[in-house]
């Protein structure tokens, strides 16, 4: 072997090594020294090598090997090979320097041909370690099972399969497909993306011998991909062939299980780890894979239970808690398991900011969003998705633009498919349905969401056609409508007053479609008809629909009966309405004027007497309005604000000018 050409680099250190006893004084004894981790089945002797296995910064490593230099044991294989190693694996070594030190090696073995391919995706370089693998391979360097194991690991972060399928080819031609290790990372490979499931299928089929590592291999790539029926029907066949599963096996399954809402299969699991509690230690993972299938499953009770017990707990085990919580819309718990979280890292945030918008809670949302800031956390995908759709319901267009432009403009934050629809939804909402179009079209991909994002904006900012036309796009991409893209093309057709297009579309859900019309489809159609004046063809649908008529139905009715003065009907789409929901205020209120409009003074009365008969008092309109960040409520006649008399003042002055405008526009 060369002598590397750093070791005259640390002669000063060398010549202070000489003149020590290498055990005891080549380093400070004060140093705690942590063990990296770095396997070897072979038994050390040598001082310097056992100073070696207790390196822990690179500053030591390079004392180390200058003494190594000096004294020629550099220039043997297994020595440099634990120098190499800890340089490539090492938390503090330096992959640059392991590249420099392997260069320098004459005919390096395989394992330390295997030490740079892991080094590697150590130092998260897959393009460098798979690099290393085609050298070999050009080189007729030995390769063993473990070289392809770590290839194929490097190929996990390729966009294309192409990588993975050429060691494949490779490991078919030496020979090693029927190794079970090489094997068992094959179908890891193949089962990590859905395109390929079937591919890691066939080979775990065709598998003579499978192990624990197998079964769990398929299991967590069906799990992984939300094939939740295919993981629980290979674990109980594994559970069949006498196969013990382990701590990750369980974590799979379990996950299969909170996709499934599969809770009795998750409380047998969670049964038989207790009763196995002694063969089978319940680590802080596996807890906490549990407590995320009682949340999902809907079992608050057993995840507050099991989170009593838990001797340990992290920050997402709390957190677990505070989505269980959010989920019920228990948001004062949450919150209180939320203050109470020790260490809150982003996941915890997000839980409590999505918590809130999930909840109809946006000012919330958009408080703890303004508190995170400060907290400097950094912002992941799934936090400004929460905060986009927080936007969304308060039509806070300033915030919600600054995200967009700070974070993808600013290329802080690639946009994603889901950060893009997110987006789309919040500009629409807020009415600024251009920006929203410009973001749709500047997206690489798009899923059936974007489409019926953008179909939704349309139709809700009255651009009936361009809704329409959008549709036929998504058509000719070849995507297949579902029942929220007929929502939104019928409230196209009801805001445009296409008639004939939305009956056309109703007609085609099921027969073109395979999509059977629900509530909120019969709900469109009734506010289409009754909108444009056919109010007995309104009361038709809504009398012979195959379901219920829900609330929304029935409301469409009555507004459409407001709008064209319909009296009677409205009585009984009112009655109606209140069966459902009898301490609504609105739907006193809406009858009530419409009464009054048609001059019907006696029934107004009887509407009031109702509603104080009932008990039901009317919801006091109000607004918002956002200033520095910060959301100010205005109530009917509030006078609460400190600055109440000056804003009055200001509306006023905002009323006389609008009325002389007015006169103006008459002369």
């Amino acid at each position: 072997m060369k002598k590397v050409v750093v070791a005259h680099q640390h002669y000063s250190c060398v010549r202070k090594l000489q003149s020590s006893k290498p055990k005891v004084e080549l380093f400070d004894k004060r140093n705690c020294w942590s063990k990296w981790k770095s396997k070897t089945n072979v038994v050390i002797t040598n001082p310097t090598l056992l100073i070696m296995e207790s390196c822990s910064d690179m500053k030591q490593l390079k004392q180390i090997q200058g003494h190594m230099t000096v004294t020629g044991l550099i220039s043997h294989t297994f020595p440099v090979s634990r120098v190499l190693a800890f340089c490539a694996l090492s938390n503090n070594g330096d992959f640059n320097y392991a590249r420099l030190l392997f260069h320098n090696i004459h005919n390096p073995n395989t394992y330390i041909w295997n030490t740079m391919i892991r080094g590697s995706l150590h130092s998260n370089i897959p393009t460098i370690a798979f690099s290393f693998f085609l050298h070999m391979i050009r080189l007729h360097a030995q390769i063993d099972c473990r070289t392809f194991v770590f290839a194929l690991k490097a190929c996990h972060n390729f966009k294309s399969l192409s990588q993975g399928e050429s060691v494949h080819c490779v490991l078919l031609k030496m020979g090693f497909h029927s190794v079970l290790l090489v094997l068992n990372g094959l179908i890891h490979f193949y089962a990590a993306q859905r395109p390929s499931l079937s591919n890691a299928r066939k080979l775990f089929d065709h598998c003579s011998h499978k192990d624990v590592f197998t079964w769990t291999t398929m299991i967590d790539g069906y799990a992984a991909l939300d094939c939740s029926d295919e993981a629980m029907e290979l674990f109980n066949l594994m559970l069949m062939t006498g196969v013990e599963p382990n701590e990750v096996t369980l974590i799979a399954v379990l996950k299969a299980c909170s996709q499934k809402g599969d809770l009795e299969m998750g409380k047998t699991i969670h049964e038989n780890i207790e009763k196995n509690n002694k063969s089978m230690r319940c680590s802080l993972s596996l807890h906490n894979a549990l407590l995320d299938m009682y949340v999902k499953c809907g079992c608050l009770t057993g995840a507050i239970e099991l989170f009593d017990r838990m001797e340990t707990r992290d920050v997402y085990s709390w957190t677990s808690l505070v989505n269980g919580y959010a989920k019920c819309g228990d948001l004062e718990s949450a919150r209180s398991f939320f203050d109470r979280t020790p260490q809150k890292n982003v996941v915890s945030w997000s839980a409590m900011i999505a918590g809130y918008s999930q909840n109809n809670k946006p000012k919330e949302s958009l408080k703890l969003f303004h508190e995170m800031i400060g907290a400097a956390m950094v912002m992941v995908e799934h936090t400004l998705v929460s905060v986009l759709s927080a936007c969304g319901q308060l039509s806070c267009l300033s915030l919600g633009h600054w995200i967009y432009e700070y974070f993808v403009n600013g290329k802080r934050m690639h946009l994603s498919v889901t950060l893009g629809n997110a987006i789309i939804d919040m500009y629409a909402k807020c009415g600024s349905i251009d920006a929203a179009a410009q973001v749709f079209s500047s997206m690489s991909d798009r899923n059936l969401i974007s489409w019926n994002s953008m179909i939704a904006g349309y139709a809700s900012n009255g651009q009936a056609k361009q809704a329409l036309s959008l549709f036929d796009q998504m058509r000719y991409m070849g995507f297949k409508p579902d029942d929220i893209t007929f929502v939104s093309l019928l409230t196209a057709c009801s805001h445009g007053g296409l008639i004939l297009e939305g009956q056309n579309y109703f007609d085609s859900m099921e027969m073109n479609y395979g999509v059977k019309p629900k509530r909120e489809h019969y709900a469109c159609m009734i506010d289409l008809l009754g909108r444009n004046g056919l109010l007995e063809e309104a009361y038709v649908l809504i009398t012979n629909m195959p379901m219920q008529p829900s609330e929304a139905a029935w409301g469409a009715l009555l507004n459409a009966c407001r709008m064209h003065g319909n009296v009677e009907l409205a009585k009984l789409s009112a009655c109606n309405l209140l069966s459902l929901d009898p301490d609504d205020s609105g739907i006193y209120v809406l009858l009530a004027n419409i009464c009054a409009k048609e001059r019907k003074w006696t029934d107004v009365k009887r509407v009031r007497s109702l509603m104080r008969e009932k008990g039901v008092k009317k919801i006091p309109g109000h607004s918002l309005i956002e200033i520095g960040g910060e959301f100010k409520e205005f109530l009917v006649a509030d006078e609460s604000h400190p600055q109440s008399e000056e804003i009055y003042k200001v509306l006023d002055e905002m009323f006389i000018l609008s009325k002389l405008e007015d006169f103006d526009c008459d002369v």
